[in-house]
């Protein structure tokens, strides 16, 4: 087989415009920028070389629009782009106001967050069924006791042959796609009492695809013209996501590579090696990542390598790809949304393959500033300047292997002099999928019940989310965990927050010293952090799984529950379908960001205020972390008085 690469069509390394700064400039906007300790000692080699970043690219933004920031700009249709600037432009050229403006712009962002966490689930499920079918070498099942649960969850006979049953599965959750019964299966995971809440409020989705179409067709000029139309319809997209696309995507990893398990591993730059072909997996499909994992582990490839005068090929991950690794094999974490540029300007890294979602369009650019190369592999996210290598569950193992030679052959091009790998790594307790929580409590959630019960824990906040250079990078989620833990609050995380926590240590057993008497008890005689890793951004749909089996064994509603949820550091459309299929499920949320709404205060109240009576939940926003911690205190204390305990 040949192992030749595509041609591509080379760009410019981007450089920072020149601006003369003093190192005393230098390490106060290293300081201004970023939490981490690698981090910041990367960023500080990056701006010295003058490589363009996330933040320079930031700070050229500002002022930022403030039509755009407050949602009341449109370029929905050609007869605009319309701006309501007040005085006689109080009005579109369709006639559209601020609460209709806003509220289609909104929709139109919950629909693309759940559009992209729903079509990754479809593509997992897609390989499960070719799995089973025999049309996708190097792919199985990995867990069957997780394909029987699931398999009777849908009705399925779980005493079929395994590929029989995984084939049915797949089909019964790739209908639900485009059902036309006008019901799905997963939302009955929660408590009746919920479900019927739903139904009252008009949120419980139909299909995935139906709620994701239903929604473009509403943003459409002439269409929707009541803001609160939109919103609803928002709610029940973002609810098919969450109970349906993103939750398939977690579940049905599980079955094809395995249910997480707690294990120990280690976070940020620093798990790059001197000695060893440094290959990054990007992107959030853990599809691609499995295979190269594969590849990369056969003994051809570690004598490769060698030969060439590396001791051994070194994988590390980046954003949710990584978080799948990390938590299924251990595989070591480089960082968070806002690290990617900077693996790449270590100097250290052979390539770098990514697959699709929050990979930044310029990454080709920094690799050109370097020796390293970029693999894109999805059609979806094709990249200029990348080796486009297409994966699909057919061709995994061949394209696989074609990147992983290239990374070992790429290795002697690394100029020593121009790498900076940061020391000491930082060790994580990671894996904690709910299947993992009830081992580790001895089979039941009923223990940790009992220690909310008793108040030795007050209760849960879920922290999620993303990194913003609005933000200083991971000070959000950091500030705000630690903050909740010394309140007796058990944290549990997903995607770029569980990676922030990760790098700042707590998520290591020992930064129980940093917890409140209750929960330092707790964990401690567990051996676990205050701070649970439970995933990627899909993952989120853990959480729900989590709540929902604890309001059944409660016996209560989800809504509740004394939990909570929160993104400090969010910017993606995604990140706006999680907080809404949370608040739509019952879970208040806090935002540190604030949301491109500003411009209509009827949609301000209706998602902080009103939607109250009808979900019994609602969205804050504070970007203030320790504010915000104060706020989830207060709104737990609330939940638990109202239980009574």
């Amino acid at each position: 087989m040949g192992d030749e690469l595509p041609e591509i069509i080379s760009v410019e390394c981007l450089r920072v415009p020149a601006k003369h700064l003093k190192p005393e400039d230098i390490d106060q906007k290293v300081e201004d920028r970023a939490l981490d300790r690698t981090t910041k000692e990367v960023l500080k080699k990056t701006m010295k070389e003058g490589t363009d970043t996330v933040w320079d690219r930031f700070e050229r933004q500002q002022p930022p629009c403030k039509f755009c920031s407050e949602g009341i700009s449109c370029q929905r249709c050609a007869m605009g782009p319309c701006r309501l600037m007040g005085g006689d432009r109080t009005r579109g050229v369709c006639g559209a106001d601020a609460d209709l403006m806003v509220a289609r712009n909104l929709l139109d962002t919950i629909a693309t967050g759940a559009a992209s966490h729903s079509d990754h689930g479809r593509e997992v499920v897609e390989t499960l069924l070719k799995a089973a079918r025999g049309h996708a070498a190097g792919y199985g099942v990995k867990d069957e006791e997780k394909l029987k649960r699931l398999a009777a969850e849908y009705g399925i006979d779980a005493g079929l042959p395994i590929n029989k049953m995984a084939e049915k599965l797949a089909l019964a959750m790739l209908e639900e796609f485009g059902t036309i019964k006008g019901t799905m299966q997963m939302p009955n995971r929660a408590p009746a009492e919920d479900i019927e809440l739903w139904k009252a409020a008009k949120i419980l989705p139909r299909s995935i695809d139906r709620e994701v179409v239903e929604a473009m067709h509403r943003v459409h000029m002439g269409v929707g013209a009541e803001y609160n139309g939109f919103l609803q319809q928002g709610m029940r997209a973002s609810m098919a996501d969450g109970w349906g696309g993103s939750m398939m995507g977690t579940e049905i990893s599980d079955v094809l590579f395995g249910t997480p398990d707690i294990n120990r591993s280690k976070v940020n730059l620093g798990v790059l090696k001197h000695d060893e072909v440094n290959i990054s997996l990007h992107g959030h499909n853990p599809i691609l990542s499995e295979m190269v994992i594969k590849v990369a582990g056969m003994p051809e490839m570690i004598e490769r390598a060698k030969s060439v005068g590396a001791k051994g090929i070194n994988l590390v991950g980046l954003c949710c790809t990584g978080n799948e690794l990390l938590m299924r094999k251990g595989i070591h974490q480089a960082g968070n949304h806002m690290d990617q540029e900077l693996v790449i300007t270590t100097g250290a890294l052979e390539v770098m393959i990514v697959d699709y979602q929050c990979i930044f369009p310029t990454l080709a650019n920094t690799a050109a500033c370097y020796h390293t190369k970029l693999f894109s592999t999805s059609p979806k996210a094709t990249i200029s300047g990348s080796y486009y290598m297409e994966i699909t569950p057919e061709n995994a193992y061949e394209q696989s292997r074609k990147m992983v030679i290239a990374a070992i052959d790429n290795y002697p091009n690394r100029v020593p002099e121009r790498v900076l790998i940061p020391d000491k790594p930082m060790d994580a307790m990671v894996g904690f999928s709910v299947e993992a929580i009830k081992k580790a409590l001895g089979g039941s959630l009923k223990p940790l019940l009992d220690v909310i019960v008793s108040g030795k824990i007050r209760g849960c906040v879920g922290i999620v989310g993303c990194n913003n250079p609005h933000v200083k990078h991971d000070y959000g989620h950091v500030t705000l965990a630690k903050e909740l833990i010394k309140r007796d609050i058990l944290c549990v995380e997903t995607g770029c927050s569980s990676i922030a926590c990760a790098k700042a240590g707590l998520m290591q057993p020992e930064s129980i010293e940093l917890a409140g008497k209750g929960l330092k008890e707790v964990c401690g005689s567990l051996g676990i952090p205050p701070v649970l890793h439970m995933g990627s951004c899909v993952d989120n749909s853990r959480i729900l799984t989590l709540a929902a089996e604890l309001a059944k064994m409660a016996n209560v509603r989800i809504d509740q529950l004394p939990i909570a949820g929160a993104a400090p550091e969010w910017y993606s459309p995604k990140a706006v379908a999680i907080g809404s299929y949370f608040v739509g499920s019952g879970v208040s949320v806090v935002l540190g960001v604030m949301p491109h709404i500003g411009g209509s205060a009827n949609v301000v109240k209706a998602l902080t205020d009103d939607i109250e009576s009808a979900v019994h939940a609602k969205f804050w926003v504070e970007p203030n972390p320790k504010n915000a911690a104060a706020l989830l205190f207060d709104h737990i204390e609330t939940k638990r008085k109202a239980l009574g305990m």
